[in-house]
Parts: C-alpha cells; sequence; structure tokens
C-alpha cells in the first residue's frame, strides 16, 4: 500500500469520526438547541488550540448486535487545549453515538483525561450529554462509572473540576458533576435527576415533568446542585471560560492576574447604609461597588439567595467574597445559606482563592423546619470551614452582628487576619429588643408604658448596639468609613500574601456532613 493509500485510509477515518453517530442524529441534535460534541469542545477552547486523544478507540462489546455498530471514539471525545493559553483537559459525551452511554472503553478514555490533568496541574471539564451507563456492557459500564467517581474525589481540591450539563443526565452518571467543584446548566435543554419521571411514578405514583423534577430551574432554586445556569450551550461554555479566568489551575498555583481597574461610579458608599436599622438594602450592589470594574461574578445567585457568593478582583487579584443580603430573609443564616457558603469556602481555601466576608446578619432563622432539618449541623458546616481556612481572610461588618452567626461570619476568634466595621456596625448577643426583652422581664411587664419599654430599648442601642465596644476589646481591628472599604481591602490583602499558617498533621477533619 502506498503512502497516498495511507493517507487516504487515514482521512476516511477521521472524516467517520467527525460524523459521529451520523448526520441524521447530528441534524436532529441541533434541532434540539444543542450542539455536537466536537462543536462544544471548539467553543470551549481557544481556537487551534485541541489535542484529541483517543480518537479511534471503539467500543468492546459483541453482545445483542454491538459488532455491527461500531464507531471510531465511542461516544465521548477527550483530550487537552488551553483557555485563554492556560492547559485544561476536557471530555465530552457525544449523544450522537449510543445516547453518549457510558462504555467501558469510553470510561478508560475519561480516566486517562483525568489523570493527566492532575499529574499536569490542570482543570478536569466535563460535559455531560448521556442517557446513563451502556446497558448492553452491565456490570463493565457499572465499573467505569465507579473508576471515574474515585478519580473525581481523589482530584478533588488537587485541580479544579467543572461539569457541563447540557443534555440528560440520570442515574449513577449524576455522582461524577455532584462531587466536581462547579456545575452548569442549560436552560431547556438539560436535567439531572438519579430517577426519571417514568419510575417515580411507578414507586410513589408522583407525576412529575422531566422539567420539574430535574431541570436547570429545580436545579438553581430549589436543591443547589446547580451553581450557573445559561441560556443554551454556547452561553454555558462562555460561562466557564469566564469562571476559569478567576481561579487557579490547582492548588499550588495562584488565580491569574489581570490588570487592575478602577470601580465604576456609584455614588458615595458613606451614605450606602441605610440609618434605620431594618431597613434593607442591597450587598450586592456594595460588593460591585468595591470590586475591580464593578464587576462581581455570583455563583449560585437563584439558590439561598439570603447569602451571596462568587468572585470579585481587587487591585487584580481574585478574591472570594461571601455577604449576607439583607433583602432576602433579612440576610439570616438558614440551611441553605450554611450549606451554600460552606461549600464555597472550601473551594476557596483549597486553591488559595483568599476570602471576603461582608457581614450584615441578626441571626439564624428560628422554626421548627430549621431545627428538625438540622439546622444546628448544618450551620456548623460554615462555621467548620470558616475555621478550617487558612488562606487570608478578611471581614467588613456592616450592620447587623448577633450571636451565633456573628461567631460564624468569620468572627475574629475563627482565625481572621483582619476585621473591620463600619460606625454602624451593631455588634452583640441579640437585638436591642430582644436583649431589652430578657434584661428588663420584670421591671417591664405586661403593664409597663410603651414609652419606658422604648427608653430602654434606645438605652440599649446606644451603649452596646455599635462596634466600639468590640473595637476597646480587640474583636475589631478597625472602625473604617465605607468610603475607605476598597483601599482598606487592597492593602490588607497585600500584606497578607506572604500568608503561611501550619496546622496540626492528621490526616482530615470531620465536618458535620
Amino acid at each position: 500500500m502506498t503512502l497516498d493509500k495511507h493517507i487516504a485510509e487515514l482521512e476516511a477515518l477521521r472524516e467517520e469520526r467527525l460524523q459521529g453517530g451520523g448526520r441524521e442524529r447530528i441534524e436532529r441534535q441541533h434541532a434540539e438547541g444543542k450542539l455536537t460534541a466536537l462543536e462544544r469542545v471548539s467553543l470551549l477552547l481557544d481556537p487551534g488550540s485541541f489535542l484529541e486523544l483517543d480518537a479511534f478507540v471503539t467500543h468492546r462489546s459483541r453482545d445483542f448486535g454491538m459488532e455491527k455498530s461500531i464507531v471510531p471514539g465511542d461516544g465521548v471525545v477527550c483530550g487537552a487545549g488551553t483557555v485563554d493559553g492556560r492547559p485544561v483537559y476536557v471530555f465530552a459525551q457525544d449523544f450522537t453515538v449510543f445516547g453518549g452511554s457510558l462504555s467501558e472503553s469510553n470510561a478508560d478514555k475519561i480516566c486517562k483525561v483525568m489523570d493527566l490533568a492532575v499529574q499536569n496541574g490542570a482543570p478536569i471539564i466535563g460535559l455531560n450529554d448521556s442517557g446513563g451507563a451502556r446497558i448492553q456492557e452491565g456490570v463493565v459500564s457499572l465499573a467505569g462509572y465507579s473508576k471515574v467517581f474515585l478519580r473525581n474525589t481523589r482530584a478533588s481540591g488537587v485541580v479544579p473540576q467543572i461539569s457541563a450539563i447540557l443534555g440528560p443526565c440520570a442515574g449513577g452518571a449524576v455522582y461524577s458533576p455532584a462531587i466536581t467543584d462547579f456545575v452548569f446548566m442549560t436552560e431547556k435543554t438539560s436535567y439531572l435527576f438519579v430517577t426519571g419521571p417514568d419510575v417515580i411514578r411507578t414507586v410513589t405514583h408522583e407525576e412529575v415533568t422531566k422539567e420539574d423534577l430535574g431541570g436547570a430551574r429545580t436545579h438553581s432554586t430549589v436543591s443547589g446542585v446547580a451553581h450557573f445556569v445559561f441560556r443554551d450551550d454556547a452561553a454555558v461554555l462562555a460561562g466557564i471560560r469566564k469562571l476559569l479566568s478567576y481561579i487557579p489551575s490547582n492548588n499550588l498555583d495562584g488565580a491569574p492576574p489581570r490588570p487592575a481597574r478602577d470601580v465604576l461610579p456609584g455614588g458615595d458608599l458613606n451614605t450606602f447604609i441605610p440609618a434605620e436599622p431594618n431597613r434593607p438594602y442591597d450587598m450586592g450592589e456594595l460588593v460591585r461597588r468595591v470590586a475591580d470594574g464593578g464587576e462581581f461574578f455570583e455563583v449560585q445567585p437563584a439558590f439561598a439567595r439570603n447569602i451571596l457568593c462568587g468572585f470579585i478582583r481587587l487591585a487584580g487579584r481574585s478574591i472570594g467574597v461571601v455577604a449576607n443580603q439583607p433583602l432576602h430573609l433579612a440576610g439570616v443564616l438558614d440551611i441553605d445559606a450554611s450549606v451554600k457558603a460552606a461549600r464555597f469556602v472550601r473551594f476557596c481555601d483549597a486553591f488559595q482563592v483568599p476570602l471576603l466576608v461582608f457581614e450584615d446578619v441578626p441571626g439564624f432563622l428560628p422554626g421548627t423546619q430549621q431545627e428538625y432539618g438540622g439546622i444546628i449541623r448544618h450551620g456548623a458546616k460554615l462555621l467548620y470551614a470558616f475555621a478550617e481556612a487558612t488562606v487570608p481572610k478578611v471581614s467588613v461588618i456592616t450592620r447587623k452582628a448577633y450571636g451565633g452567626a456573628y461567631c460564624v461570619m468569620l468572627s475574629k476568634d475563627i482565625a481572621t487576619d483582619f476585621n473591620f466595621a463600619f460606625p454602624t456596625a451593631e455588634i452583640a448577643v441579640m437585638g436591642p429588643e430582644g436583649a431589652v426583652n430578657v434584661l428588663y422581664r420584670r421591671e417591664l411587664g405586661p403593664d409597663a408604658p410603651p414609652e419606658a419599654r422604648a427608653k430602654k430599648v434606645a438605652e440599649y442601642a446606644e451603649n452596646f448596639a455599635n462596634p466600639y465596644i468590640a473595637a476597646r476589646r480587640g474583636y475589631v481591628d478597625d472602625i473604617i468609613e465605607p468610603s475607605e472599604t476598597r483601599g482598606r481591602l487592597i492593602a490588607a490583602y497585600r500584606l497578607l500574601e506572604g500568608k503561611r499558617v501550619s496546622l496540626p498533621k492528621k490526616k482530615h477533619g470531620n465536618i458535620p456532613l
């Protein structure tokens, strides 16, 4: 055979590879508003940077007529490339080939990519679009999932792991994305669930649609499984590129710096916090006013909206922000908010991203639903995460900092580096009204005149609901004008760039899961 014939054979195989499951199935994928696996990889990575691995691998199954259906690549595209010049490793399931189902062969392909990512200190990005385990291969396919789960777990905290759900993801397949650091979904073309509507109808007699059970709206607002939701595949891939710009490639590198940018004009921060202690304000706006370019890349914006999590830059440096949101439930901590913030804090600490807390918290949400649901255990997760973190930690108390919630939200004595407070800060065991009810319950009985109670409340607020007592005892490092916030934060993080902490040697702690 001449070289020309060899080349022609190679080109024919490459063309077959590009066709995936065939033109008809590709057109069906497009008709559903979805891109193919190769198209997704091309959009995600820098142009011309993709190096595909195992492009000609095929399945090994010879049962149920599978020997008649052999497609190069076997339903998953694997390889490496760059995003903004930084190496990343990626796998993309191809729904046009056996519904993207996982076989022994393509599980091995995925594992190879994950191993290479860890060895080279680069993020792992999984583009999921699969019907689940390949039934024709039985336990061999299930073993493939277990191999992937093991690598997800061992890579956790070593390299960032990002999952995009761009189609179905059901059964055992959901647990790989669940272990990863961030989950992206599309609005109308992706869903995640352990058991589908048909199984639920049979077992529990409940009627539910795929969208209501495991669509993007459900997982971004109710379950908290999804961190980001975008309208379509292209928007998701652009979102992944943006997220990568804020985070490091591995647990030894820092996040890539950017040129410092001024804040956007937004008025005087000295007038931003309302004078009335019960009047809400948008903490997200405060965060944006101190961030470079006014940009705040929020994580899980529609879930547990009483707490904000996300990334900003200060003088070009990436910072992880956790902030109470007075616009929702007055910024209280509840089960969902605690778990959301704890997960984010642990990611930042694992990957050397400094932490910033803006605190305005009146306490934990009361009620039997919260207590029965385990608010003690879940609230302890956030406390544990903040106390465990050894990255630079800075907090700013803007208004309320009451009771146990004050302790949890990065108080001085859980090893916070710098604690600042606005003059409007109220640091106390509880608010003035509640404190007066306890301290003067005999003196101010049910027959006491309202003006007597009002006087005691005013006295308590003047004497205790302010930051100066805490500052005198060293629990607050400085009381600052709100307009000084950005400058103080930039200076603090510059001073903390060389922070090193040695902890007692242990295999790992036992977080209250």
